[in-house]
């Protein structure tokens, strides 16, 4: 267990426990979430721990719970004990059912309830998804189709991660249609681009979420999958030295003392 206070917390409205639950991973993050899962509110959860329990060294472990981050189960997040008072705690939290980045983001800000979510049945697709599928029910003139809600998909959840729920990003996206819409998907787009809400603020005194990898803060938006954007590898290390072949480099003194030393017995031949 972690220090009171610290460690596992589980994420509300999950899926029943069953043998399939974590089937879509490779064997080895499927059998480490399976672990997880298992493991105790207030649990620790850090690669050193789980070394000792898990058949995995530190370094895979890391690698595996980056996975599991990425695919949607987990969150690493400080927390503000209270609003009145200014320690912070540092927890994992588990989610058995996958979730994407704009579920995280609410639930990080608050805006996601456990009543709610326990009385729903878990997601097929992404929020993001249901919401532009649901534009053709609320006004015929934006039906989509499936290739369509896919396609605006990122654009949909960057509006529900900073703040916009579902029933507001439908009833903006359909307000003041013009008479005859051509083309539902272009006018979605542009709606989604044009009428894009500010970033989200998150206020003090809740949550704060870390790079699963490298445990640097950062607002839930510009952490995708859980992680910042060096650990997802978008930007390559300017610091690193450049490689050497040390085999060449001995071949090369090897070949340069052989010369001199030459050079030095056929002088003392003359």
């Amino acid at each position: 267990m972690a220090a009171p206070g610290y460690g596992k917390r589980t994420a509300p409205g999950q899926a029943p426990r069953t043998r399939e639950a974590f089937a879509h991973l490779p064997a080895r993050e499927a059998y480490i979430a399976s672990h997880l899962d298992r493991l105790p509110e207030g649990a620790a959860m850090d690669v050193k721990t789980l070394a000792k329990e898990l058949p995995y060294g530190q370094q895979a472990l890391g690698t595996a719970l980056n996975a599991l981050s990425q695919a949607g189960h987990l969150r690493r997040v400080r927390e503000r004990v209270s609003k009145d008072r200014t320690q912070w705690v540092f927890r994992t939290y588990f989610s058995r059912t996958a979730r994407d980045d704009a579920w995280w983001n609410r639930f990080l800000t608050g805006d996601v309830t456990p009543e709610q979510e326990a009385a729903a049945s878990p997601p097929a697709r992404s929020e993001a998804y249901d919401a532009l599928a649901a534009l053709g029910r609320a006004d015929a003139r934006l039906a989509l189709s499936a290739a369509d809600c896919a396609e605006l998909e990122p654009l949909a959840a960057k509006w529900l991660s900073r703040g916009t729920s579902r029933a507001e990003l439908i009833r903006t996206l359909t307000a003041g249609l013009p008479p005859d819409v051509h083309s539902p998907a272009a006018l979605t787009r542009t709606r989604l681009t044009v009428k894009m809400p500010p970033e989200r603020v998150m206020p003090m005194g809740s949550r704060l979420m870390e790079c699963t990898s490298c445990r640097t803060p950062g607002r839930p938006e510009a952490l995708s999958g859980g992680l910042c954007r060096a650990c997802h590898g978008d930007h390559e290390a300017t610091s690193r030295p450049p490689s050497v072949d040390v085999r060449d480099r001995a071949a090369a003194v090897r070949a340069a003392s052989r010369a001199g030393r030459d050079k030095f017995l056929k002088g003392r031949k003359r």
